[in-house]
């Protein structure tokens, strides 16, 4: 599938790490390094504007090495990014560590997955079909 993308950072566009991976590897774009101290969030630009198709979207999600070593996340992942939206793909990170955090020009800071998805139509009715379940939730089905 071919998506547009308007490349506004000083980096290549992103690339898929395997021939096998889901995600891209998202860039930050940075006139200045940024440091994250323990517990703050904040939003990191990739200079990349993009025009998915009708019925898709992009998921911003976190780096599993950054959030294992460093504790660094995305704090809303994941992130959606609609068909629709043409600004900057920009990347919500927090600090869940202990320790300050630097994030770099160029830093691959974020995975971009696109996915498919449905629009959905209510179907309002007084109550729904009994199941095995029901209601429990939240841990009921146990750990083990």
């Amino acid at each position: 599938m071919n998506v547009k993308v308007v490349n506004l950072s000083s980096h290549a566009l992103p690339q898929y790490s395997t021939k096998q991976s889901a995600g891209l590897d998202l860039r930050a774009e940075l006139q200045n390094s940024v440091t994250l101290s323990p517990g703050q969030r904040t939003l990191i630009p990739t200079g990349l504007k993009i025009a998915l198709p009708k019925g898709y979207e992009a998921q911003v999600r976190p780096r599993s090495g950054l959030a294992y070593k460093h504790g660094i996340t995305v704090l809303n992942s994941p992130g959606t990014i609609d068909a629709d939206y043409r600004g900057d793909v920009g990347v919500v990170l927090i600090n869940h560590s202990s320790e300050a955090f630097t994030i770099e020009n160029g830093e691959r800071i974020a995975q971009l997955i696109v996915a498919k998805f449905v629009q959905i139509d209510w179907d309002e009715v007084p109550d729904l079909s009994i199941t095995e379940r029901g209601e429990d939730g939240f841990g009921s089905t146990g750990v083990k």
